[in-house]
């Protein structure tokens, strides 16, 4: 069941990405929320897709979560793979179901929600230090 709420700046949801193409991300997947809200884009957002497998090798577009943000989820290792950002609608979105009838968001804090723009602008070969300086 998709969401029936605009998603906030690092609230963690699942997307599915069922329909992508291979190398895309094909499969159901936690994700953080990097779009602001102002943007006034009525059913879509702009979504990092998060794993708990580390990258290898690790690049500056990854970027390591300072905890783990997905409900439900054991795993200390989180991980941003900013060079998989997309624009997506709100029908692929949906909370992390933990038992039955039990959904949750996570949460990450602006703090890293700005690391992770920031690496998505690795990912598009911009310079963060320097965003009119491509890499």
């Amino acid at each position: 069941m998709p969401i029936t709420f605009h998603p906030k700046p690092g609230q963690v949801l699942y997307c599915d990405f069922r329909g992508y193409m291979v190398p895309e991300i094909v499969k159901t997947r936690p994700v953080v929320i990097v779009s602001p809200t102002h943007l006034a884009r009525p059913g879509l957002v702009t979504v990092v897709p998060l794993s708990t497998t580390p990258p290898d090798p690790v690049r500056p577009y990854h970027y390591r979560l300072q905890g783990n943000p997905i409900p439900g989820s054991t795993e200390t290792e989180v991980w941003a793979k900013c060079d998989l950002f997309a624009s997506v609608s709100l029908e692929r979105l949906d909370r992390v179901k933990l038992g039955r009838g039990e959904y949750r968001t996570g949460a990450v804090s602006m703090d890293q929600v700005k690391a992770i723009r920031r690496a998505c602008l690795y990912a598009l070969g911009i310079d963060p230090a320097n965003p009119l300086t491509y890499t």
